[in-house]
């Protein structure tokens, strides 16, 4: 069985090589300025002809997880074989176009992903046993409270979001690693008190509600998302923890109250905020009309409904459209980029691709016996799902533009490092979910 899974897995790594490898192909032929010499900061400074960093990017990137398969084979790890090819196809698409945006970030992105895989290799090998980690749930909190206080006040603002700590040589945003504090938390709690959330213990108008005890995570996960909201200015952040914590307790209750009394909460301190807050304030006045601010603060949303409007079904071709016109296209936009040169059809693909990995996370919570872990892969799984919503429908302006990540494509170093781990979670989970045998650690 760990045969097939891992032979299957690198015979779908195989393909993703070559669309990786023909992507930036097309690329660099298409775009003869780039034959020149090209300094690449990873090796001090050295100056190669510009296809040797196009080998080493495409090849780099594919030997990375073919090398991770190959561990995991001879490590006895018997986890699903279809995420990690998943994974890969997210992150080459983002490569690739990292690459036609900003070649610069493409290789500060590559030497991420090499980092972020060397992760993955350390917690699939050191964190096989999670069940354990439901007794330290208080410990979560406590590390999650003082990360998200850290950017409050020695934090740094970028693009009206004040979320990222500078460390020298590279910046850190605290919250894309407490979100996962987040839901172990939530995970251990609901695990432990799902009969009485479900059946409750008191009556308010004939509706069996939890006692203050089982019920006060509801208030703090309000609270700690106006906080967010209000004092790191980070609208994204605070959505994704909400949601996702409205997500969790369904999953572990199946009520529906709890998701409509959350709703009310939040949409109660939104409109509280909406009036008391200028930055908030700002944010919901773009999002009604952006042509009423295209030549200031407008201006970013409605570049991207030109780009997103001029691809078509089928775009205008990789390396054919004007989508530099967007400011910040390598993060918050890189999915417009992407609907711009491959069209409709080609941002369809990429949801698909994040549909599979939130059908393959969904499975194997379904699938797991243990409450406490079938919870964890489910809180993960829907966190990657809100995230990703989340800042496609700020690029559409379905929703306020937030300025979160699109995991795995958007430049990233913080946001890339902490999927992995998600990854790398969800991957030992599925691992016991198969069968795997491990020894104590």
């Amino acid at each position: 069985m760990l045969a097939g899974l891992r032979k299957e897995e690198r015979s779908l790594l195989h393909y993703i090589a070559a669309f990786l490898t023909v992507g930036i192909i097309i690329l660099y032929l298409g775009k003869p300025e780039l034959n020149k010499v090209y300094e690449l900061s990873l090796s001090g400074g050295t100056k190669l002809p510009f296809w040797w960093f196009v080998a080493f990017l495409s090849i780099g990137s594919m030997l990375g997880f073919w090398l991770v398969s190959i561990y995991w084979r001879l490590a006895d790890f018997c986890c699903d074989p279809f995420l990690m090819p998943i994974t890969a196809a997210l992150t080459s698409i983002g490569l690739i176009f990292l690459f036609r945006l900003r070649p610069q970030y493409a290789e500060r992105q590559f030497a991420w992903l090499l980092i972020g895989l060397l992760v993955l290799v350390m917690v699939t090998t050191l964190l096989r046993h999670l069940d354990r980690l439901a007794e330290y749930k208080y410990i979560y909190v406590a590390v999650g409270v003082l990360l998200l206080i850290a950017p409050i006040f020695f934090g740094q603002e970028q693009y009206g979001a004040r979320s990222w700590l500078n460390l020298g040589l590279f910046q850190v945003q605290p919250s894309e690693f407490v979100k996962i504090l987040l839901v172990f938390f939530l995970a251990s709690f609901l695990a432990e008190n799902q009969r009485i959330l479900t059946t409750g213990n008191k009556q308010l108008f004939g509706i069996s509600i939890p006692g203050i005890r089982e019920f006060g995570p509801l208030v703090g996960m309000w609270g700690i998302s106006l906080l967010i909201l209000v004092f790191q200015r980070d609208l994204g952040t605070a959505l994704i923890y909400f949601c996702t914590f409205l997500a969790m307790i369904y999953a572990a209750t199946a009520r529906t109250f709890y998701i409509i009394l959350g709703l009310i909460m939040f949409l109660m301190g939104g409109t509280i905020a909406y009036y008391i807050f200028s930055h908030v304030q700002a944010r919901v006045d773009i999002w009604l009309d952006p042509w009423l601010y295209m030549e200031g603060s407008g201006y970013q949303i409605v570049q991207s409904l030109f780009a997103l409007g001029s691809g078509g079904l089928f775009g205008s071709g990789l390396g054919k459209g004007l989508p530099n016109l967007i400011p910040a296209v390598h993060t918050d936009f890189i999915f417009s980029a992407i609907v711009e040169e491959l069209g409709l059809f080609g941002g369809c693909a990429v949801l698909i691709l994040y549909m599979c990995l939130l059908f393959r996370g969904l499975m194997i919570a379904l699938t797991c016996r243990d409450k406490f872990l079938s919870l964890l892969t489910a809180g993960l799984t829907v966190l990657m799902g809100f995230q990703t919503f989340i800042i496609i429908a700020g690029v559409i302006k379905l929703l306020p533009m937030t300025g979160v990540t699109l995991p795995f494509i958007s430049y990233g170093g913080s946001s890339l490092i902490a999927n992995f781990i998600i990854l790398g979670i969800i991957l030992n989970i599925s691992h016991e979910v198969n069968g795997g045998n491990d020894t104590e650690y």
